[in-house]
């Protein structure tokens, strides 16, 4: 998988940029949450805070073996067992996660990639019916102190059109995220 201007800033300051919490509330995750997948690790900036919420296992796959490494060393750390971190292009190799076992998939910051509907069929793969995936990205009405150029920086109208085309249906409009972000809701059907 193939991501264009994806350079990760060091860790202390990309933590700054989001309101983790905030984040996760939006989407309603919580203890009766199930398994979940995400795609983009990182430094596990959302995993660790996402394992804590959760009854479920966090399926989290990045592509470089550094971010799997920090996520790894960090959960072990705060004794967060239930999180699977792997090396892995899920684009080549789908989730670790069995298809439609999760109630949820992560693609957050991440959907300025050059497959963006590839991403998002995988997203709908890995989720159970009704299942949820939630994104978000920078916005691109404000300046921001990262993310990626304006001119592949998807906006919600674009988003709702990969995810139509990837068999996604929208859950409500997108709102806001303050202080960079903006969030969607989209959701597996019931097949």
């Amino acid at each position: 998988m193939l991501l264009r201007e994806s350079g990760m800033p060091p860790q202390d300051y990309w933590e700054t940029l989001f309101d983790v919490p905030a984040i996760l509330d939006a989407f309603e995750f919580g203890p009766t949450t199930g398994d979940v997948a995400e795609l983009g690790c990182g430094y596990g900036t959302f995993t660790l805070p996402l394992a804590r919420r959760t009854r479920g296992r966090v399926f989290t796959h990045d592509i470089e073996a550094s971010m799997v490494a920090t996520t790894r060393t960090r959960a072990a750390a705060v004794g967060v067992p239930n999180i699977d971190a792997s090396l892995r292009d899920i684009l080549v190799g789908g989730f670790s996660a069995p298809t439609g076992s999760c109630e949820a998939a992560l693609l957050f910051n991440i959907l300025h990639g050059q497959e963006p509907v590839a991403l998002l069929r995988a997203a709908r793969a890995v989720v159970r019916p009704g299942g949820l995936v939630a994104v978000i990205h920078w916005r691109s009405d404000l300046a921001t102190p990262r993310g990626p150029s304006l001119a592949i920086r998807p906006r919600p109208a674009q988003i709702v059109a990969w995810a139509n085309e990837a068999g996604l249906e929208v859950d409500g409009e997108s709102f806001a995220l303050p202080p960079w972000h903006y969030g969607l809701r989209l959701r597996r059907s019931q097949d």
